[in-house]
């Protein structure tokens, strides 16, 4: 075993592929190599990066070894690392290989990063001091090593100046290491002032993070009472402590706010961690995260595979956000991993939300996770009025989409000179089109889904396959002109409706899919947040967390929405998104107003939010849970088959259901067609595995799957445990 010796003739190695078990390979003489190391091998044709992995090497004659080829200059993957990732691998159902390949995502950063030219002032005196060269002078002076440009854009002079100073030996060439991609977080900063429930909720996590082993605290805070103030107070003690800290965000939108307020906290921003990086700093974080130079990562759910040298504390933020579930590839949700994490690295880990799951909350009644309750707005700013609208009763005007009295309110707030925000959460104009004359409907050609149109792009979508097609003037089927019609609205839509009734108000549409991507989403966000727009209709991307300093009116189109499916989730979904989205209204102690569009007013949900007692739909959810052993009382797992036939799909997946073990606390649901039936030109069939919640379902899976079926032809199988989605 390479634990017993750093130095052996053969090693384990964990290569970025569906494999089961690390791949046994010869070590070269006077190679050293660890559990750990990340090393260069032959992979059939290719060389791949791979991890040196713990555990036995399996007996292979030498002869038929193949030799590890490099060993990268860079630290080895720490021993809390390599144990994260078999758990994943183990829970999900995952090969190791798929989980480690998510650990070697930054392949530039194996090798440490090139120092940088640069110059250092030596005794000489120029020939003649000119005023350019006198600035210059200044600046350098203390000895310190400055890159040319550098130089000169301090000194306020031209290049041309140094390289005249470099070359009368004024100047010496010095090569300067690799400069940090942040600044180092001071603690000190800025003491915040904090509110009395605040502080107490600030000592309890300070407490937790200085007694240096595992826990989980729930922050449990309503909208606008200082979450973010209070957490960064564990982290100022992590900091403290000499610890790393990585703070986990829902969305790349929220990025830009929070890194500001971050700065204004801790003198500094933090690095950040997401899909919209540039590759090359992408690499520079995952080297100085390895190299403990980055101390504070904020990044989205894939951060919680960077390599961390001296991790001390993890925080969620909006814990309760479906965006930490990763479905493609490893399934696993980010939330529960992160405290995983904790527990294998003996860290504490925050959990924040103003609508926790009701998993987080199931945990904190039954003693597993503390929890600390901020029910107060901060500063005493007061929570918006809560009220529905009865669509029955106070109907929008033909073809529109807006109740009388919603506009009623969006006219008097512009009156005031203040924000409304109207919330829908479907993009694009309208989610079907068709033909008046023949009924055609537009649909995806190899998804089971409706092509939803936008009409600022001129375009018909497919949001699950990312096909689109030009608009047609003339309907394909009939070929009769100018008749095509859109049904139901989107944001698009509505944002025309909301022109018509205010043409001179200054509207702004958030949607993840316009154009201009996350760059120009951070733009209007900002614009909204220094008042330079007076309508705001927005997505789901504006129930998360920002701060709208003059919104006192926020309605939700469509109230029912979400309400409107199978989901065992639904109603705790809908929930946690109509709070949150309402709860954008009177951050700043403006008198506010949140009022819902729906068919349904006495729906449980409605009448929690309206009524702003948490507490008792949190009761009546749990409740149901429980009696349906539903999770946390229960668990469940998905089995998706998917194949390029319906009959190659269907017949797998009853090949899976009649190899499913007999077991008294586990039965198997299906196989039915899924929802979205066909994705991507793939047919999809489903079973659901429920069970309790001591049951073994990666035993009972296991069996399923190694009894069942051998994949052949275009099948394929994925494994969701704990599953998310239900489409």
């Amino acid at each position: 075993m390479i634990e017993d010796s750093p130095f052996v003739a053969a090693a384990p190695v964990l290569v970025p592929m569906p494999a089961e078990r690390p791949y046994t390979y010869a070590v070269p003489a006077g190679m050293r190599v660890v559990p750990g190391s990340i090393v260069r091998v032959p992979l059939g044709p290719r060389q791949v990066a791979g991890i040196v992995w713990d555990g036995a090497v399996e007996k292979v004659d030498a002869k038929k070894l193949r030799s590890i080829e490099q060993v990268f200059d860079c630290p080895p993957i720490d021993r809390a690392m390599r144990r994260f990732v078999d758990w994943i691998a183990q829970y999900t159902l995952s090969p190791p290989g798929m989980v480690a390949r998510m650990l070697l995502r930054a392949p530039e950063a194996f090798d440490p990063e090139p120092w940088i030219e640069g110059l250092q002032r030596t005794l000489a005196r120029p020939d003649r001091v000119t005023d350019a060269r006198m600035r210059v002078l200044e600046t350098a002076e203390g000895g310190l090593a400055w890159t040319r440009s550098g130089l000169a854009h301090a000194a306020g002079v031209s290049s041309t100046v140094i390289d005249g100073l470099k070359a009368q030996g004024v100047f010496e060439t010095v090569m300067i290491p690799p400069r940090p991609v942040v600044a180092a977080p001071d603690p000190c900063y800025a003491q915040p002032s904090l509110m009395p429930d605040q502080r107490d909720a600030a000592e309890m996590l300070r407490s937790n993070v200085a007694a240096g082993a595992f826990g989980v605290t729930l922050l449990d805070g309503v909208t606008g009472s200082g979450k973010t103030e209070v957490y960064f107070e564990a982290v100022s003690a992590a900091l403290d402590r000499g610890k790393q800290v990585l703070i986990l965000l829902p969305e790349i939108a929220l990025t830009h706010a929070f890194l500001e307020r971050f700065q204004e906290r801790f003198g500094a921003k933090p690095a950040e961690w997401h899909s919209d990086l540039p590759p090359r700093m992408r690499e520079r974080v995952w080297r100085q995260v390895a190299e403990g130079g980055v101390r504070v990562v904020a990044g989205a759910r894939s951060a919680l595979f960077l390599p961390f040298r001296e991790l001390g504390l993890i925080v969620v933020d909006e814990e309760h956000d479906p965006a930490y579930k990763q479905e493609d590839r490893v399934f696993y949700n980010a939330r529960d991993m992160a405290v995983v994490r904790g527990h294998i690295g003996g860290f504490p880990v925050v959990l924040a939300s103003a609508t926790p799951s009701v998993e987080s909350r199931v945990n904190a009644s039954q003693g597993r996770y503390s929890r600390a309750v901020l029910s107060a707005r901060f500063a005493e700013a007061a929570l918006p009025d809560l009220k529905t609208i009865d669509m029955r009763r106070a109907p929008p005007a033909r073809g529109g989409f807006l109740s009388p009295v919603l506009l009623g309110h969006m006219r008097q707030t512009l009156e005031k000179k203040e924000q409304s925000l109207l919330f829908l959460n479907r993009r694009g104009y309208a989610p079907l089109t068709l033909c008046r004359v023949c009924g055609h409907r537009f649909g995806c050609p190899v998804c089971s889904a409706w092509l939803v149109e936008h009409r600022f792009r001129g375009q018909l979508v497919c949001h699950h396959c990312g096909h689109n097609e030009r608009r047609p003037e003339a309907c394909p089927e009939c070929g009769t002109l100018d008749h095509l019609v859109a049904c139901g609205p989107g944001v698009e839509r509505i944002a025309e409706e909301v022109v018509a009734h205010f043409p001179g108000a200054r509207t702004i549409v958030l949607s993840s899919d316009l154009m201009g991507g996350v760059r120009r989403l951070r733009l209007e966000l900002e614009a909204i947040a220094n008042g330079e727009a007076d309508i705001v209709i927005g997505t789901q991307l504006v129930a998360k967390g920002h701060n709208f300093p003059n919104m006192t009116l926020v309605g939700v189109v469509d109230a029912d929405l979400g309400l409107a499916n199978g989901d065992p989730r639904a109603a705790e979904r809908t929930f946690q998104l109509l709070s949150q989205v309402t709860g954008r209204a009177g951050r700043t102690g403006k008198k506010s107003l949140g009022l819902l569009q729906t068919f349904q007013p006495d729906h449980p949900v409605m009448r929690a939010i309206v009524s702003g007692d948490a507490e008792a739909f949190y009761e009546r959810e749990i409740a149901e849970r429980e009696r349906a052993v539903l999770p946390p009382f229960g668990r469940l797992a998905g089995v998706i088959v998917s194949a390029a036939t319906r009959a190659e799909a269907e017949g797998h997946a009853r090949g899976l259901r009649r190899a499913a073990p007999q077991a008294a606390d586990l039965f198997v649901l299906g196989p039915a067609e899924a929802p979205l039936s066909l994705i991507g030109g793939r047919h999809r069939f489903r079973l659901l595995i429920q069970g309790e919640r001591r049951a073994d379902m990666q035993g009972f899976i296991r069996t399923m799957l190694a009894e069942g079926p051998k994949l052949r032809g275009s099948v394929r199988v994925q494994v969701d445990i704990d599953p998310q989605s239900f489409l």
